[in-house]
This record gives structure tokens, C-alpha cells and sequence, in this order.
């Protein structure tokens, strides 16, 4: 049955109102899958995003609407603080249609990982386009347990670790462990966010998201190394 939701966070980065604002509005995937914005207020996509509000480098609102009353909405208020950092209030509100407590749930653990990610974009690569390469493990990866699975192929342990990954195709990848929470895993280098999502526990395989600010990266070898990556790990 359909039912409203929302989802309210405050989360406070290393950066200006200027570089949230634009790594919101200009995200060709730096640190979330590509999303980018109709444009100023009033502005419509091709699949009918409105802009609501569009008060640069304050607030910025999409809204998407639908038959029967459904929508899906995006808020994000932005307010400079002391010391050069920033406070971003994030509200995504709108209306499930099916399992909504499972939605609910996955919608918000999502959350906390991707404004994590924002966070980590504006302070470590501001203003960089990105190279974005995704992938989704095959169906063994939506057996229960396999975020053990996945963090032991990647060899995390804790937050702040380093780790080395050897992916047949590409170069190994040599990065930081930047979060490590449930059912995601965050991996910074000093050229690339690396995202992974164990979706297992709603239904969906492993999946990942990364963000390569090396130039030129080659989308389709890199992708299809990940691809077998993952394949292999959850053979």
C-alpha cells in the first residue's frame, strides 16, 4: 500500500557553500550516480524533475511527480559555518508503493553513505568531473552474508585502514578505508572514491559505485574489470 516517507539529515563538511551547492547541482557522478539538475527554478527534465528552489548557494529543491498523487522530493538547505566548514540539511521526502518498511529502510542506511561520499568529494576533490564506473554482482551476491563475503575479498577490517585490491585487467588499487558501516564500504585513493553497496538484506545484489578523478579513464575496461571482480568474488 502506498504510504508517505521522510527523511531528515544535518551533516556538517570541509567545504564552502559554494562547492556543496555546485557538487549538487553540477553531479555528473563525482560521488553519486549521474544526476544532474533541470537547471534554475522552474526548470524541467525530460523525466519531469522540477526545480522548486533555486537560491545559489543556500537551497536547492527538485520535486518529481506522478499518477496518483506520487512524488519523490529533494531539499537541501546550506549554511556556512566557522572554520570553513559547511552544514548541509538534507530532506528527500515522497511516497512508496510497495514493502514499505524495507524501503524505508534501505532509502535511509543509502542516505548516510551517499552524503558521507559528498562529503569526502567536497573535501578531497572539489570542482573534479569524474569517470563514473558501476557494476552489479550476480544473483549468489543476494544470499544472506554477503557483505562478510565482500569485505573479506577487499580485506577490510576497520575505518582508516589501508588496503591493497588486485583487479585483473587494472591497475591495483591502493586506498584508504573511509567507511566502513552495515551494509556499505568507502574506499579513498588520492585519485578515486570507491563505493560498495551489499544490497542483500532488500533483495538486490552487490553492487558497485566508483568515482575516478584520474583523466583519461577508460569506462568500459574499468568497468568490465570490476564487473569480473565481482563475479569472481561471489562465484
Amino acid at each position: 500500500m502506498s504510504k508517505p516517507f521522510e527523511i531528515r539529515r544535518e551533516v556538517v563538511v570541509e567545504a564552502t557553500p559554494e562547492q556543496v551547492f555546485n557538487a549538487i547541482t553540477e553531479n555528473n557522478g563525482s560521488w553519486l550516480f549521474p544526476m544532474p539538475w533541470p537547471g534554475a527554478d522552474g526548470a524541467v527534465d525530460e523525466s519531469g524533475s522540477r526545480v522548486t528552489v533555486w537560491n545559489p548557494p543556500h537551497e536547492v529543491s527538485v520535486r518529481t511527480e506522478g499518477p496518483d498523487g506520487w512524488f519523490n522530493a529533494l531539499e537541501h538547505i546550506i549554511e556556512a559555518r566557522d572554520g570553513g566548514t559547511t552544514v548541509l540539511r538534507y530532506v528527500h521526502s515522497g511516497i512508496f508503493t510497495d514493502d514499505w518498511d524495507t524501503q524505508y529502510d534501505g532509502a535511509g542506511k543509502h542516505t548516510d553513505f551517499y552524503l558521507h561520499s559528498l562529503g569526502q568529494y567536497v573535501k578531497y576533490f572539489p570542482g573534479k568531473a569524474a569517470t563514473y564506473v558501476a557494476a552489479d554482482g550476480p544473483v549468489a551476491s543476494t544470499a544472506p552474508g554477503s557483505v562478510d563475503v565482500l569485505r573479506g575479498a577487499l580485506g577490510v577490517t576497520a575505518a582508516g585502514q589501508r588496503v591493497r585490491i588486485e583487479v585483473p585487467g587494472i591497475d591495483a588499487v591502493d586506498a584508504e578505508v573511509d567507511y566502513l558501516e552495515g551494509q556499505f564500504v568507502g574506499l579513498r585513493s588520492g585519485d578515486a572514491l570507491y563505493r560498495f553497496y551489499c544490497r542483500e538484506p532488500w533483495g538486490a545484489p552487490v553492487s558497485l559505485a566508483h568515482h575516478l578523478f584520474v583523466a583519461p579513464a577508460d569506462q568500459d575496461k574499468t568497468s568490465t574489470a570490476w564487473q569480473n571482480w565481482l563475479n569472481a568474488v561471489f562465484a
